[in-house]
């Protein structure tokens, strides 16, 4: 899938690492994706209030505030059954709670594997849009 059909994909990107975050948020916007970005797991679900399509929700794992990343996750999965979930942590604490189609990646991670695995799963939400 090459960048001009990334601009079409929403990625939602929740890290507490601002640093991390930042980093990331530029490399999938330089890769041709839209980011929306969330330093928590509050903000992560006001996006989901909010209602913007988000294709893929890239989370880290233990956040700071009540909700962590597999709640972030869960939540999203309720009101989009088919949305991809990467999740990612550099230690955890708690057993994994990964759902059905998501992705785990240890940090620190390869941009590029983040890069590649939107690629693979939002490849057929792309081409389910390009139909309608």
């Amino acid at each position: 899938m090459d960048a001009a059909a990334h601009c079409k994909l929403t990625i939602l990107i929740v890290e507490d690492e601002w640093i991390v975050r930042l980093a990331i948020a530029a490399l999938l916007q330089e890769a041709g994706y839209t980011v929306l970005e969330a330093e928590t797991g509050e903000q992560a679900l006001s996006h989901l209030a909010e209602n913007p399509p988000i294709d893929i929700v890239f989370t880290d794992i233990m956040l700071g505030g009540r909700l962590n990343g597999w709640d972030v996750a869960e939540a999203f999965r309720a009101r989009y059954s088919e949305l991809p979930i990467i999740y990612t942590s550099g230690y955890m604490t708690t057993p994994p709670r990964i759902v059905d189609g998501g992705i785990f990646f240890p940090k620190p991670y390869s941009p590029d594997q983040i890069i590649r695995a939107c690629g693979r799963l939002t490849e057929h939400q792309f081409v389910g849009r390009e139909a309608q």
